[in-house]
């Protein structure tokens, strides 16, 4: 009988009804996840007020978070394809929980970095761990939809958590902290009662292991670690995250962006942090196109095993222009009302929309721009799935996870120094607007390793078909021989 936390489970466990109510809440913590990582971006101005700080130091702290999940993701993940999984994503995520709530009752600035590293140390497992479990969850038919949707939660997490905290944190930084704290500890209370999938579930080469009660036993080992990097498109996917990362951090600087354009127009502080919240919250709804790419990356790669990865490519380079078009185009006009609360201003930054030309112009092109990239995120993890064994994902996410975070915090922590450093010559906001366009370039070679990985891919992944083939195919002999 399965236990969970060593108590005996009900009759309805594993049944269909509890695998949805755990995919509910896989969804909600990725969205959590990410909502956790927005806040402080998000919240700028008022942090640099609150706790006489500046900018770059606020740029170096988002970056530290990004680059400590990233490398705790490693050891989550290499610590859950070797033991039970579920504990791990619940204690990740009551540290992480712990570490934003804590980070509410900063008072200095020293305070605020050493609680959102602990926060980070806990964000590190969803990464990781999450990935391995909803990937047993999908079978390879439908990995890039259904992967969408777990990219997509994380966008949404983006989206929520900015809009949460340049709302709630415009004028004190701590509720929005401390709202996000209490989201992630009820979100941890529920997982207690979630489905752990046994690993390969939905493999076809192990549907009937599965469906015989034999399991899958497989764990990873320490001496399997290097044949990680043997596969080709591991290394691709790993150097693809690397450069790519580095343009995708770089735009966590989005809001601030829009917030010093109303600066510039002449609206106040507090009024600037919630309508650039607002229009950054808008601009990335070109995210729900991942739901169609990640079909489209099902249907290619159903007609030729190079499918998944030409997509990506085509998203990524596909995107660039929009981006630098986004990033220049002014705010003139912008009619809102000063020193509004949110309910107010939603409603007339929506107008703007509509009746700003200008306004409804960097709306297009961040649509198209979000809309193209939106096939980079359900491809690749699709991709990571489909070339490694079930009891590797974990451990080669968390790598694949790390070389993003390095990129990730590379691109955040350089974009705020870099438009720092061209405001001695370009005032704001049109340093935030050069300094952003810079980084774009590093989509160039993420668009070269998906190409090579198109190359590699199929020879991966019927290898891991093979393998698990033939594991099956002896898990049945040991039985029929008994």
């Amino acid at each position: 009988m399965r236990r969970m936390f060593n108590r005996p489970t009900p009759k309805w466990w594993g049944g269909r009804g509890h695998i949805l109510f755990t995919i509910v809440v896989f969804v909600t913590l990725a969205s959590l996840d990410n909502a956790a990582l927005a806040t402080i971006p998000s919240m700028v101005l008022p942090i640099t007020e609150a706790l006489n700080t500046s900018e770059a130091a606020i740029g170096f702290l988002t970056g530290t978070v990004i680059f400590v999940t990233a490398l705790s993701a490693v050891g989550w993940g290499y610590w859950g394809d070797r033991s039970d999984r579920k504990r791990l994503l619940f204690w990740g995520t009551v540290v992480w929980a712990a570490g934003a709530g804590l980070s509410s009752t900063a008072n200095y600035f020293w305070q605020l970095f050493l609680w959102q590293t602990v926060t980070a140390i806990g964000l590190g497992v969803i990464a990781s761990v999450g990935f391995s479990v909803v990937s047993d969850f999908v079978a390879p038919r439908r990995r890039g939809l259904a992967m969408s949707f777990w990219g997509l939660s994380q966008g949404i997490g983006g989206i929520v958590g900015g809009l949460l905290a340049s709302q709630l944190g415009a004028d004190d930084f701590s509720l929005a902290l401390l709202v996000i704290a209490v989201l992630g500890a009820a979100t941890a209370v529920l997982y207690l009662f979630t489905y752990d999938p046994p690993r390969g579930l939905r493999e076809p080469a192990l549907a009937e292991v599965h469906e015989e009660g034999l399991g899958y036993e497989y764990r990873i080992e320490p001496e399997q670690i290097p044949a990680l990097f043997e596969r080709r498109t591991n290394l691709w996917l790993i150097i693809q995250g690397l450069s790519a990362q580095v343009a995708y951090g770089s735009l966590i600087w989005v809001p601030l962006l829009y917030q010093e354009k109303v600066l510039a127009v002449g609206y106040d502080s507090a009024t600037a942090t919630k309508v650039g919240g607002i229009f950054a919250a808008i601009f990335q709804l070109g995210g729900l196109f991942s739901i169609v790419a990640g079909h489209i990356g099902d249907r290619v790669q159903r007609r030729t095993l190079r499918g998944r990865a030409i997509v990506s490519a085509v998203g990524i380079l596909g995107a660039i222009p929009f981006f630098l078009m986004f990033f220049f185009i002014p705010l003139r006009g912008l009619d809102v009302t000063n020193g509004a609360g949110t309910a107010t201003l939603v409603p007339e930054v929506l107008r703007n929309l509509v009746t700003n030309p200008w306004a409804a112009g960097a709306f297009l092109t961040a649509l198209l721009a979000v809309a193209f990239t939106g096939a980079d995120s359900p491809n690749w993890f699709a991709l990571i799935s489909d070339v490694n064994l079930p009891e590797h994902r974990g451990t080669i996410f968390g790598l694949a996870n790390f070389s993003n975070g390095v990129g990730r915090a590379a691109g955040n922590g350089l974009t705020g120094a870099v438009a720092g450093a061209i405001e001695r010559a370009i005032p704001p906001p049109l340093n935030w607007a050069v300094g952003l366009s810079i980084f774009q370039v590093f989509f160039l070679p993420t668009g070269y390793c998906y190409y090579r990985a198109a190359g590699t891919s199929p020879g991966d992944i019927q290898e891991v078909r093979d393998i698990l083939s033939q594991r099956a195919a002896e898990a049945a002999g040991t039985t029929n021989g008994r």
